[in-house]
This record gives structure tokens, C-alpha cells and sequence, in this order.
């Protein structure tokens, strides 16, 4: 489900804030690392709410589903975490990012 603010749709932390500020638990998801032909830049971001909305992007929908569930858990629990995917992980088929590069996101909880 996407979710539409009346923060700007280019600025993902302003969103996780305006989420934040409405009483939304949120998760930052950030691009930290790529390699090859990843489709987004280090920097990229993804906020993720509670109930799996979402803004932003972090593979251009290669990976967002997977992180998307991690962002959830990375809610529950507080405790943040590195994902990696890439060609050379058997998660890449699953999560589709066949094009060849790798990418590294760190998810947080926003508080």
C-alpha cells in the first residue's frame, strides 16, 4: 500500500517526520552501499510505516518488498540491521534484483 503525505514526495525524511509527528512508529530504510548496476544511489532512502506503507525508494522495486518486511520487524524490535542483496545472494532471485549489482540498506527505527 502507498501511502501519500503532504510532505513533499521527494524528501523522505521530511515524510518519516510528518509520520512521526502523526503518531506513525516508522522505519528509515538507507541505501549504504552498491556495487554494479544498482538502480538506486547510495544515499536513497525508504520510510516505512508499522502498517507497511511506504515511501521512497531504495531499489526501484527490486528489493523494496524484503525490506519493507525487515522495516517492519526493524519496528517491533527497535534493534536496527544491515540487508544485502545482490546476484551472488540466494535471496536474489527471490527479492528479483537479477540486473547484476549488489546493495547493502540499513534499516532504523525512527524515533
Amino acid at each position: 500500500m502507498t501511502e501519500t503525505t503532504s510532505a513533499p514526495i521527494d524528501d523522505p525524511l521530511a515524510i518519516a517526520q510528518t509520520w512521526r509527528d502523526a503518531g506513525r512508529d516508522v522505519a528509515l530504510a538507507t541505501v549504504v552501499e552498491t556495487w554494479g548496476s544498482a538502480p538506486r544511489p547510495v544515499g536513497s532512502h525508504l520510510v516505512i510505516d508499522a502498517e507497511g506503507n511506504f515511501e521512497g525508494s531504495v531499489s526501484g522495486g527490486c528489493v523494496e518488498g524484503a525490506v519493507i518486511s525487515e522495516a517492519i520487524d526493524v519496528i517491533d524490535t527497535g534493534k536496527p540491521r544491515t540487508l544485502e542483496f545482490g546476484v551472488a545472494d540466494e535471496t536474489a532471485w527471490r527479492v528479483g534484483l537479477s540486473c547484476g549489482g549488489r546493495i547493502k540498506v540499513f534499516v532504523e527505527k525512527v524515533e
